[in-house]
């Protein structure tokens, strides 16, 4: 009974063993005509697929994410285009470090977007949504320009780990945290300054 406690409680604090977002999928009215969306307009290339799917689809994949169209039985099995962008509605969405690139590059292929501005603490966060074939929207950022902000002590795992830099600073119980090697400088700032906090506290 006691050893069951012991094995329960330490599964409770293990992280989950997740790594990162693998794909979206999305159900399309054509498949053809939104792999030619998503290869022209953000660039991404289409791979190989399981030959032991029985229904049409296709895979695509770039910027360490996968897209995966699958084919509707029905029209009415994808969600009515929506005749306006609002960037409130679900969307997936890309960092991007010339947003005025893909504004020009939108507007020459004839794409309807807008855009948005979002501020905190100096920093400004420029927003662009606009909708493929299907009405799901997409938003290109610099959402980067943000420091990941924890709103708790729960450790956070970032994509494309290196060696960890702040490694002497965690006791033997606290958790080591890695960091991205792009834009990575804000946020192993923050990370030390909230293990450093952590540390005083619990001394």
């Amino acid at each position: 009974m006691g050893l069951e406690i012991v094995e329960e409680e330490l599964s409770a604090a293990l992280p989950l063993p997740l790594m990162s977002l693998n794909h979206v999928s999305f159900v399309c009215r054509s498949v053809g005509r939104s792999v030619k969306f998503y290869e022209e307009v953000l660039g991404f290339v289409s791979i190989k697929r399981p030959a032991s799917f029985n229904f049409h689809g296709a895979w695509l994949f770039n910027y360490g994410v996968g897209i995966h169209l699958l084919q509707c039985n029905s029209p009415d099995d994808v969600p009515k285009k929506k005749g306006v962008i609002n960037p409130k509605d679900n969307h997936i969405s890309f960092q991007c470090s010339d947003i005025n690139l893909l504004k020009h590059k939108l507007e020459e292929m004839g794409i309807e977007y807008v855009t948005a501005v979002v501020e905190d603490s100096g920093i400004q966060v420029d927003q662009l949504f606009f909708h493929d074939p299907d009405g799901y929207m997409v938003e290109i950022c610099n959402c980067e320009n943000l420091p990941v902000l924890p709103l708790s002590s729960c450790p956070l795992k970032f994509p494309y780990p290196k060696d960890p830099i702040l490694s002497s600073l965690y006791g033997k119980g606290l958790p080591k945290f890695q960091c991205r090697p792009c834009g990575a400088e804000a946020e192993c700032v923050i990370m030390e300054n909230l293990v450093t906090d952590m540390m005083d506290i619990s001394f």
